[in-house]
């Protein structure tokens, strides 16, 4: 089932990210004031278990899962997880005003207008962002994701011996995190366009949103393992040395000319960003993003911040997930020393971890 993140949530849930190289699994009680992680699991994949979002060995992906699942030591089957990429589309449209319950007939006639596959093929999902925009009609948010897709996505969390409580969006999760983490916000701060970008190895999920409301959402197929690739064949050294350059561990490498690879290898993200923000602007919406900022494994990639905030000209900051949310003692025992390289990854499973399932 594809679900939207304007949920409720429930006393205990668990997320569960399945990313091109990592495993995320994130145990969360919510009992209390304050959002609490409870357990956490994190399995690398071998590279050739996902390559370019296609799983190529499903074996391998069902026993990351099950290895994961097992280290964070949670209980129960059900979990919460998420898609993305080209065979999910996420749109703003608008409707002649009705009730909920009438819009779940007229979604499909609109849907047909706006999703580029058959829509029989297709999952859909939609929250209405504004009841009454004027001249008797309202903004829609519409998502459609392909059923083949979200069918091998379950196919494979129910292989593994859970249930998929919820099929998510990645951009979505990474959106109920930063609400979480961010808080109540001034008036100023509300009328900010934030561009919310989250890279994984072989996506980046781009979600612009405006007073906690999307408002134009993208996947681009680049990621960290792009920068890695060059970074093989720029300076000659292997993956799991590539690994850790993009993650911050530069050595005794030449840091200028890492810095001009990085720089080179930003076309393609940079690419999106200018597209999100013409879209905006040919909507009338906005003429610039007020502020970017970044999640996921390429979220410290060196000196990436500084290159896009140069590019764009926005400021632009790092995610941290667990701002606003407690963590039990010892829940990330394994990484307490560099715990603050791992906070990037941990956006999507954090955010899948605080929805609740039914409601």
């Amino acid at each position: 089932m594809i679900s939207l993140p304007f949920m409720k949530r429930k006393s205990s849930t668990v997320g569960l990210d399945i990313g091109s190289s990592l495993i995320k699994v994130i145990g969360m009680n919510h009992s209390g004031a304050v959002p609490k992680i409870t357990h956490f699991g994190m399995t690398r994949l071998l590279p050739e278990a996902i390559v370019e979002g296609e799983i190529m060995d499903r074996n391998l992906v069902i026993d990351g899962i099950r290895e994961c699942i097992e280290q964070a030591g949670v209980e129960g089957n059900d979990v919460v997880t998420a898609v993305s990429g080209r065979a999910v589309i996420v749109k703003k449209v608008v409707m002649d005003k009705m009730p909920p319950e009438d819009a779940r007939e007229a979604i499909f006639w609109e849907a047909e207008q706006h999703v580029p596959f058959d829509i029989d093929d297709v999952c859909l999902a939609f929250q209405i962002l504004n009841k009454d925009i004027g001249a008797n009609q309202m903004e829609v948010l519409l998502v459609a994701a392909k059923k083949d897709m979200v069918n091998t996505h379950a196919s494979l969390i129910k292989d593994a011996g859970l249930i998929p409580s919820i099929i998510d969006v990645d951009s979505f999760a990474v959106q109920n995190c930063f609400e979480i983490n961010r808080g109540m916000v001034g008036e100023d701060e509300e009328k900010k366009f934030i561009g919310l970008v989250n890279m994984g190895s072989d996506v980046t999920n781009i979600n612009i949103i405006r007073h906690n409301s999307p408002q134009f959402t993208r996947d681009i197929g680049t990621g960290s393992n792009n920068f890695i690739e060059r970074l093989q064949k720029d300076l000659g050294v292997d993956y799991d040395e590539g690994q850790k350059i993009i993650s911050g561990e530069l050595g005794e490498s030449d840091e200028d000319k890492i810095r001009r690879i990085i720089e080179s290898g930003t076309d393609d993200l940079s690419l999106g960003i200018d597209r999100s923000i013409a879209f905006l602007k040919a909507a009338g919406d906005a003429d610039k993003i007020d502020e970017l900022v970044l999640s996921g494994g390429g979220a410290h990639i060196p000196f990436l911040k500084e290159i896009l905030a140069k590019k764009h000209g926005v400021e632009i900051s790092v995610h941290n997930p667990l701002e606003g949310i407690e963590y039990e003692e010892g829940v990330f025992a394994e990484h307490e020393e560099d715990l603050s390289k791992i906070t990037p990854l941990l956006t999507v499973g954090i955010g899948l971890a605080l929805r609740k399932a039914g409601e």
